[in-house]
């Protein structure tokens, strides 16, 4: 039997929105278990790794974001403030981590513009698929009410109306894994942060700069 380019472009599309839907659906069940350690507190030494060495290399202060699943409003909201931050505050490394992997990682940020001037201080992105940095900042899988809350999907809602960040393909990622924002000074002592307290949270910016430079 031959196939007309018709015929195959049709299979060829069904097949990537049964991908897409399965995806998806894999995204709402819960990730694996992982060993976590406490949440850093401001006057806490901050954790460090190999990937997210703190304090930084290059002596500057850090603000780090774990972001929810890449295709979430909240992740591209927070990411976009992260990367309009670092345009204007040269001083300061902006670091980004995302527990999706890094072919969905890589497609997501290329969607949403990227990383930034690569000239000037683009953001740092971090692919931790495995979420053994997460786990080391104590952030693991959240509940239903976390993710699920009214207010929350409202707020989230407002993000596409008042902003237009909408939902993107989610290729891979939890939508309970718990997210969080710390600011860390050029000494590695964490000046501000902790986790999300709900999934619509954002990061509060002008906060985390001012902490690391009061």
């Amino acid at each position: 039997m031959r196939w007309s380019l018709a015929e195959l472009s049709h299979v060829k599309h069904t097949c990537a929105s049964l991908m897409s839907l399965s995806q998806e659906a894999a995204s709402w069940l819960s990730p694996p278990a992982v060993q976590l350690s406490p949440s850093p507190q401001p006057g806490d030494k901050a954790p460090s790794c190999p990937e997210l060495p703190l304090p930084a290399d290059n002596n500057r202060p850090t603000i780090v974001s774990f972001l929810r699943h890449c295709g979430c409003p909240v992740a591209e909201a927070t990411f976009l403030e992260l990367r309009t931050a670092a345009e204007t505050h040269p001083q300061i490394n902006f670091v980004a981590v995302s527990h999706s992997d890094k072919p969905s990682t890589e497609k997501w940020l290329e969607s949403i513009g990227g990383t930034g001037d690569s000239s000037s201080n683009p953001v740092t992105v971090i692919v931790d698929a495995e979420r053994k940095i997460y786990a080391q900042w104590g952030l693991g899988v959240t509940s239903w009410g976390h993710v699920l809350s009214p207010a929350g999907l409202l707020a989230i809602g407002k993000l596409g109306w008042e902003r237009g960040i909408w939902n993107r393909p989610t290729e891979s990622g939890s939508r309970w894994q718990l997210s969080g924002n710390w600011a860390v000074d050029a000494e590695g002592g964490v000046r501000w942060g902790g986790p999300v307290k709900r999934a619509d949270e954002l990061i509060d910016i002008e906060q985390a700069i001012y902490s690391i430079k009061a």
